[in-house]
């Protein structure tokens, strides 16, 4: 039978649906600013390219092999550090042994920060959001009866990055595995961290110096190992759609080629061991198409450099569901949603997935709810029958227009970034940060107001004591346990080794560094692998860099205007926003001045976007709203809030350090005769931990969905009784 339909009785037929009978008012206008259509037809990609390309050939639209999964399926990779070596070690072979295809390890902020465990700034943060690791000996615990010639090891790290891969390559020689023989994946990716992350230690200039000497090392001594992961992971985390990611990560990535090039080596050399990573979040379809669109733009990017070797041509990639899209309410909907975002993750043709467990809103992930996370992948692999196909969404009218709208997107971003001299400049400006600071305070402006749905948080939403009865259980780490375990190794490493050989092994570290942070007299990775060996410490090997390089300060920004704009528009949440307006300009013509907070973040945790949102956010109000640097200890941020005189202290705090370091800015600011002072707390705060806080002294706390404005209305409230309290 021929079907004698047309599109324009089609559109005739969906007129009569349509609001008003505008089928433009179907369309949906994504945040990075694509218009997707809810009908596409063969019209829409009679003229697009590479729709009749092959998996495994170039441009790699529809995957870097040609069987795919079909042979092969993904590697099952499961990000995690549990506080010590030995926790950390139990779960990886516990995870090995139910199916699980890689180590993943998560370090905590202090390792990441360059710092021993038992340096004074980093009291709250060890062993927290990961393990804590010092030397050589914590690697060899690490990865005990954890077979480094078979198994892949990947490690997110950047700042220390010299002296955790140097761990890795030494704990690995004394279990017997020489280096050509280690396969895995060092993050090593800094660019990133200037812009979102925040967990740097040098300034940008010696920190590039350092990856291109990773690169050189790796390419000669280690050709089974990926020198350098590009992650947009923490971009679209911190706020970046995906047409941010995309162009973002992969100017970055064309950043790490050049440097490598600058040491001299032949783009076939090094770039078939570059490596991707991408966030996968709840915008199913354009996930999908960022994933296809990618291979295809850094197929253009390599082909520019003239590089010969597919292996250098093809994009291959790891992938993590997102962490941002999961909600503290209702967690067990976040089940749905990791299974939602690894089948993107599928469908896009990733090589190696990581899950997040549905606690991870409220805290570290427990082995009950990673064992759920790791059979989400298992149960796609083994029961669906999706990995017999080779990308499925090959031909699909939407998917190929929306890869290629992806594609120009994202290609119009790295151009306009060349334009200004490439990433390094972008970064050091702080345009790219803005960029994604302005994204992630639209889309919580977004969530707030209601425009878009999160299911239990601001749609569909439990009453409060069915909420408080499906509190899954809760990880729980003693920091000062494990603290105090990490110095009394210490304690020992540095009484058993040859004192005068290590500090010659690090001058010759820092002298290296000193000789120029362009070219450099020696590796700093064969340096720091010589000084590893020595049983030199993670941060006596950073201290010996920063003599040098120095230790990198941030400036800090916010946008303004931008979560305002979302509320430019009528309705109840519009009023809403009005009214509060309103009451701040009361206190204010009764105060002689308007509210002031201060936005902090405490310890070492870098991860700004919740922080920077609510300061967004508050300023557009009317607050008159400080940033604190990152980094502060309690002390240091009690102090800068006495001086710039305001009436109330809001701490971010996401890295589970908040036990310890609220309750010390409090104390601080009693010491300091600031008492006066209301102390404010938002992030990832488990409901059991209310009640310590609250008795602490702390006058409101805001989990994950808290909507600003009422967080907003609360602060003001908090601050006027604390006014009429002093009278």
């Amino acid at each position: 039978m021929t079907n004698l339909s047309t599109l324009a009785d089609w559109q005739k037929a969906a007129a009569k649906s349509a609001p008003n009978g505008d089928l433009n008012a179907l369309n949906w206008h994504t945040p990075d600013g694509i218009t997707v259509k809810p009908l596409y037809t063969a019209a829409d990609t009679a003229d697009l390219p590479h729709t009749d390309s092959l998996p495994g050939f170039a441009p790699y639209l529809r995957g870097p092999q040609a069987t795919m999964y079909a042979v092969r399926p993904w590697t099952i990779r499961q990000y995690a550090g549990f506080s010590t070596a030995e926790a950390s070690n139990a779960f990886y072979r516990k995870a090995l042994a139910a199916g699980g295809q890689g180590v993943s390890v998560a370090f905590d902020l202090a390792t990441h920060r360059g710092y021993d465990s038992d340096h004074p700034r980093v009291t709250g943060d060890v062993g927290k959001a990961g393990v804590a690791i010092d030397s050589v000996e914590d690697m060899k615990i690490l990865f005990d009866q954890i077979p480094l010639d078979k198994v892949s090891v990947s490690m997110t790290m950047n700042g220390a990055v010299l002296p955790v891969l140097a761990g890795y390559i030494v704990a690995a020689e004394e279990q017997g595995v020489s280096q050509d023989k280690l396969s895995g994946t060092i993050q090593n990716d800094i660019l990133k961290e200037f812009m979102v992350r925040n967990t740097y230690i040098y300034p940008p200039e010696p920190s590039m110096r350092i990856i291109g000497d990773i690169i050189e090392y790796t390419a000669k001594h280690m050709p089974k190992f990926n020198s350098i992961s590009i992650s947009g992971y923490h971009m679209q985390e911190a706020g970046a759609n995906q047409a941010l990611e995309l162009a973002f990560t992969l100017a970055d990535g064309r950043e790490y080629v050049r440097t490598a090039l600058a040491k001299g080596l032949d783009v076939d050399e090094f770039a078939g061991r570059l490596s991707f990573f991408w966030a996968i979040g709840m915008n199913f379809y354009l996930e999908v198409a960022k994933m296809r669109a990618a291979r295809v733009l850094w197929h253009r990017i390599m082909t520019g450099f003239n590089a010969k070797s597919p292996k250098s041509l093809m994009l291959r990639t790891h992938c993590q569901t997102s962490g941002w899209s999961l909600t503290e309410q209702d967690p067990y909907n976040n089940i749905v949603r990791t299974t939602v975002e690894a089948m993107a993750a599928v469908f896009g043709g990733t090589q190696s997935l990581h899950t997040n467990s549905f606690d991870e809103a409220i805290a570290l992930p427990t082995e009950f709810s990673s064992r759920i996370a790791r059979n989400t992948q298992i149960i796609i692999q083994e029961e669906t029958h999706i990995t017999s196909v080779v990308d499925p969404w090959a031909g699909s009218y939407m998917m190929e227009s929306l890869t290629n709208e992806m594609l120009e997107k994202a290609w119009a971003i790295i151009e306009e970034v060349e334009a200004m001299g490439g990433m390094i400049k972008a970064v050091d400006s702080g345009w790219a940060k803005l960029k994604i600071e302005a994204a992630a305070a639209e889309k919580q402006a977004r969530i707030d107001s209601g425009q878009d749905v999160i299911v239990g948080v601001n749609k569909y939403k439990l009453s409060k004591e069915e909420a408080l009865a499906d509190q899954p259980e809760i990880l729980v780490i003693d920091n000062v346990m494990v603290r105090d375990g990490q110095i009394t190794k210490l304690k020992k490493i540095r009484e058993t080794r040859d004192a005068v050989a290590v500090k010659n092994a690090l001058q010759a570290l820092s002298d290296a560094a000193s000789s120029s942070t362009v070219e450099g007299q020696g590796n700093l990775l064969d340096l720091t692998v010589k000084a590893m060996r020595l049983r030199a410490t993670v941060g006596e090997v950073s201290d010996a860099l920063e003599v040098s390089f120095g230790r990198h300060r941030a400036d800090t920004q916010k946008v303004t205007g931008v979560y305002a704009a979302a509320y430019d528009q009528e309705g109840d949440w519009a009023k809403e926003w009005d009214a509060i307006k309103g009451e701040i300009n009361d206190f204010a013509a009764k105060q002689g001045r308007r509210p002031r907070v201060m936005v902090s973040k405490l310890g070492q945790d870098g991860h700004d976007r919740g922080a920077k949102v609510v300061a967004t956010a508050f300023a557009d109000l009317g607050f008159d709203v400080d940033i604190g640097p990152l980094f502060q200890t309690p002390e240091e941020c009690a102090r800068q809030a006495i001086e710039n005189d305001v009436h109330a202290v809001g701490v971010s705090t996401l890295a589970a350090g908040h036990k310890t370091l609220i309750p010390a800015i409090i104390q601080a600011l009693k010491d300091q005769g600031a008492d006066d002072i209301i102390v404010f707390v938002g992030g990832v705060i488990p409901q059991q931990d209310y009640a310590f806080l609250y008795e602490s002294g702390v006058k409101g706390i805001y989990g994950p969905g808290t909507p600003i404005p009422a967080c907003a209305r609360d602060v003001l409230q908090q601050i006027e009784k604390s006014l009429a309290a002093a009278k």
